[in-house]
């Protein structure tokens, strides 16, 4: 019986502030700035003979301005995130992103002398710095690449008024889109995720409407979003492969993740080269849709007319029951998130499309934003981001500095929740058509989170080295789409309106290189359910081992510590045997095609 007091509803920020307005963000920033002018006066007092209890005070002060300021941008992105159109809020973001650089720079001194350490000066300080050890390790990391400290100030305000404002200019102008089409008779003005709803209809000719009504509107604007990408582009390129000497654009990623160059080059060749998989994987579906081949657009097309749809209050107590089967302390944690009004469901216009948890300090429950449908989809959303705020919760006893994990880790527990989820529904409804229905949708999520993420990263590698030699908008256009010639080879007619899809892509904006993250963490989800299958509750410590450690630790010793070595081509391969015998169950299923999709226009 669900739980009527999960109601679809805004997040309460009132654990951060009451308003933009409020007299206590004001005294926030006050205290903020004394904090700071507090730990400048340590700047005469650092050398290498500092003792070891005054380092860690030094290491206290700095991850106290770390909470309060990140308190204050959680608030100002929130929200934004409420409505894209605020020009309060825009104005208030922008403020506190300038005061986050400002924070940064007086502070700087701080880390560029950690860094200039000689290793037997550093190894002494870092051996009684507790839980803060593996983040002053990973600034080590960055010491090859460091500019001096008046440098460094500049790249900071440069950064606000540049590469963030035009991350803000790009949200701002895609989050205004409204996308019309015609349904049952009806010219309805849609946002973008209710529009992608229609993308993934039973009725062929609506996903090819939804999908030429998006990707219309962005189309018109491919020349302005062109322009932003290539500045952003050539910021990054600027700043970190002229200026700081990485080996490449992608570097930049893999160090701030603590990965070597090699290990996710190996990882994004071994996608390219099982894009077979997904290959044969639309060419069977296109059997159960009813059509002699897919369109693009029909990638997510349902293989059942019907879709079931979900009240708030009953996805919220599935995807709880599917966690608490798991683990009761999980459960607990993901309570928190409800019972504490911290997530944000409601489909407005202005918001921010897409979901996303935030993670804000240790001692807070994170903040979750979806825009909430009833689809199953939407479940799989929710257990996905709940799946990052237990995450959090579990490292909670961590510093700020140290709590959240690096991102090739970031997407292991979103990830798992998704997969205890489509277990606690197959249970639910053990009928055949169940299983089948939930096989194509694991099909479905996984070419989503690997396949077409790896080739996302591909993409802006090209894109990269395109732009560099002074490229076109238009190259941009072509590089994506022989791009998707290569992903998808014959298993499907590529339309032509998807050259365009790169615009409507916010990680290449925001965050150059995330994308891979995903791949490797559905890679390595895939093998630890596996072994969760096999071994059950001894399993069972050892994953919650990996969540509590947080970013308290590299990625690659944490997997160590669990018994996997991602160095091995074999650990991502078996990744692919999983997704591979999945595939092989739907492919002994004898075919149903279903006639819903097949008598529409597949023109």
């Amino acid at each position: 019986m669900p739980n009527d007091e999960y109601k679809q509803e805004r997040w309460n920020l009132d654990d951060l502030f009451p308003a933009l307005d409020s007299t206590e963000i004001e005294e926030a920033i006050n205290v903020l700035e004394a904090d700071v002018a507090s730990f400048e006066e340590l700047r005469d007092r650092l050398s290498a003979d500092i003792g070891q209890e005054a380092f860690v005070e030094a290491l206290d002060q700095y991850d106290s301005m770390v909470r309060s300021i990140s308190r204050l941008i959680a608030f100002a992105e929130m929200k934004f995130t409420e409505d894209t159109q605020d020009q309060v809020a825009q104005s208030f973001q922008a403020r506190m992103y300038q005061l986050g650089a400002d924070l940064d720079n007086k502070t700087m001194f701080f880390k560029l002398w950690w860094k200039g350490l000689e290793d037997d000066e550093a190894e002494p300080l870092m051996d009684a710095s507790g839980d803060f050890q593996y983040w002053l390790e990973a600034v080590r990391l960055q010491k090859p690449h460091t500019l001096s400290e008046p440098e460094e100030k500049i790249i900071n305000i440069k950064d606000v008024n540049g590469s963030v404002a035009l991350n803000t200019l790009y949200e701002s102008i895609t989050n205004r889109y409204t996308f019309p089409l015609e349904v049952d008779g009806e010219l309805k003005e849609l946002t973008y995720g209710e529009a992608m709803v229609y993308a993934k209809s039973p009725d062929a000719n609506l996903r090819k409407a939804a999908y030429q009504s998006i990707l219309g509107v962005h189309e018109q604007d491919v020349p302005i979003l062109g322009q932003i990408y290539q500045y952003r582009v050539r910021d990054w390129l600027s700043e970190n492969v002229r200026l700081r000497s990485y080996n490449s654009p992608i570097s930049v990623r893999n160090l701030r993740n603590d990965l070597p160059d090699d290990l996710v080059e190996m990882m994004l060749e071994i996608c390219v080269e099982n894009a077979s998989i997904y290959q044969r994987f639309f060419r069977l579906k296109a059997a159960w849709v009813g059509m002699d081949k897919l369109r693009r657009y029909d990638v997510y097309a349902p293989v059942v007319k019907s879709e079931k749809s979900y009240t708030f209050a009953e996805s919220a107590e599935i995807v709880l029951a599917s966690f608490d089967k798991f683990d009761p302390k999980v459960a607990k944690l993901a309570r928190k998130v409800f019972d504490e009004h911290h997530i944000d469901s409601e489909v407005r216009k202005g918001k921010r499309s897409g979901a996303f948890c935030l993670t804000v300090e240790p001692g807070l429950t994170p903040w979750v934003m979806q825009n909430f449908q009833g689809l199953t989809y939407d479940l799989t959303t929710m257990a996905h981001e709940l799946g990052h705020a237990i995450h959090s919760l579990l490292a909670d006893d961590h510093t700020a500095l140290t709590q959240s994990s690096s991102l090739p880790l970031a997407e292991t527990a979103s990830t798992f929740s998704e997969m205890l989820l489509i277990d606690e529904l197959l249970e639910q409804d053990p009928d055949p058509a169940v299983q089948r229905d939930l096989l194509f949708r694991q099909m479905d999520d996984s070419f989503a989170t690997i396949q077409r993420q790896a080739f996302f990263a591909m993409f802006e590698k090209k894109a990269f080295e395109l732009i560099e030699g002074g490229a076109s908008v238009d190259d941009l256009t072509d590089a994506y789409w022989e791009n998707l010639q290569t992903q998808f080879g014959d298993s499907l007619e590529l339309n032509d309106e998807f050259r365009y899809e790169w615009s409507v892509v916010s990680h290449f904006y925001n965050v150059p290189f995330y994308v891979y993250a995903y791949a490797f963490g559905q890679l390595l989800v895939l093998a630890l359910y596996k072994q969760y299958r096999e071994e059950g509750e001894s399993f069972k410590p050892r994953y919650l081992e990996i969540l509590s450690t947080g970013g308290s630790d590299s990625p690659v010793r944490t997997l160590e510590r669990a018994g996997i070595d991602v160095a091995s081509p074999d650990f991502w391969n078996g990744g692919f045997q999983v997704v591979d015998e999945a595939l092989q169950k739907l492919e002994a299923m004898p075919v149903e095609a279903s006639s819903s999709n097949g008598k529409n226009d597949t023109k």
